[in-house]
């Protein structure tokens, strides 16, 4: 199929691993990199399972973009026509795989997608989103849900209609799949984020140059954990680095993310 894919590893749970591992070689994926950002390497005999996976061990934590830049840069090198960065703590059956790829020879200006996203219960996980304002971090992040519900329903867009295609400027990072290309033409994720706002980061530079698209004719599940609502260590991370993303892109005065966020609303019946 001319896929490959990547998973980074920092403590996971093994039995995550063995699953999403098992998804992606059922799948057919032609070689799946998994770099391992974790103290020791006793996840690398789960990984020793099939010749497509290769594992790399960084004996240290370096990112999760810089992480999977090291897969993609391997992708790309070997000659992938299509890479995907998934998180270990997703799963999906068969021809998931074979029907993205099908989909995006058909068409050439997609540059990024993801399928539609279900939680281990089946609900529906609102992985494209609005570019976020500061405002939207700090009320999503310190506030109870139950106040921000309005908040919440127009920046995770659950006024949209999923059953149909989107072409959105932010997708959460759980399960991106990129056509090499494209990737080569706009550059890797930005390895000043440690962890969090890459995958904003990514997309929005996608989305300049080639549509990004929400499919919903396949759907993976994707056991979201929210470390950083979890742990104090976590959140500091993901304070420190959504500052940097608005010191590269902007705090207030963001031209491209005010008329993005207004097309969006604009075309899937949001209220501006």
């Amino acid at each position: 199929m001319n896929v490959s894919a990547s998973i980074v590893l920092y403590r996971t749970i093994p039995d995550e691993l063995r699953t999403c591992l098992g998804a992606l070689l059922s799948n057919d994926v032609d070689k799946v990199y998994i770099i391992d950002n974790s103290e020791t390497n006793q996840l690398s005999c789960i990984c020793d399972v099939d010749s497509r996976v290769e594992y790399i061990f960084n004996n240290k934590n370096i990112g999760y973009g810089a992480a999977h830049n090291i897969a993609i840069r391997k992708s790309m090198n070997e000659g992938y026509k299509y890479h995907l960065v998934a998180n270990p703590d997703i799963y999906f059956g068969q021809d998931v795989i074979a029907k993205i790829v099908e989909y995006m020879d058909a068409h050439e200006t997609i540059g990024q997608l993801i399928p539609n996203t279900l939680y281990p219960d089946g609900r529906l996980q609102y992985v494209v989103r609005l570019l976020p304002r500061p405002i939207d971090v700090i009320l999503r992040r310190f506030f109870p849900p139950r106040w921000i519900r309005k908040t919440n329903y127009r920046y995770l867009l659950e006024f949209a209609d999923h059953t149909k295609e989107m072409n959105i400027p932010y997708h959460q990072g759980s399960f991106m799949f990129f056509r090499n290309s494209a990737l080569s033409r706009i550059g890797l994720f930005d390895e000043r984020f440690f962890m969090y706002p890459e995958d904003i980061d990514l997309t929005r530079r996608m989305h300049k140059e080639y549509e990004t698209v929400f499919w919903p004719e396949v759907s993976i599940t994707h056991a979201h954990r929210s470390a950083s609502y979890k742990s104090v260590r976590m959140l500091r991370i993901h304070i420190v680095n959504m500052i940097k993303y608005f010191n590269k892109w902007g705090w207030f005065f963001d031209r491209e993310r005010r008329e993005w966020n207004r097309e969006v609303l604009e075309k899937y019946g949001g209220k501006i």
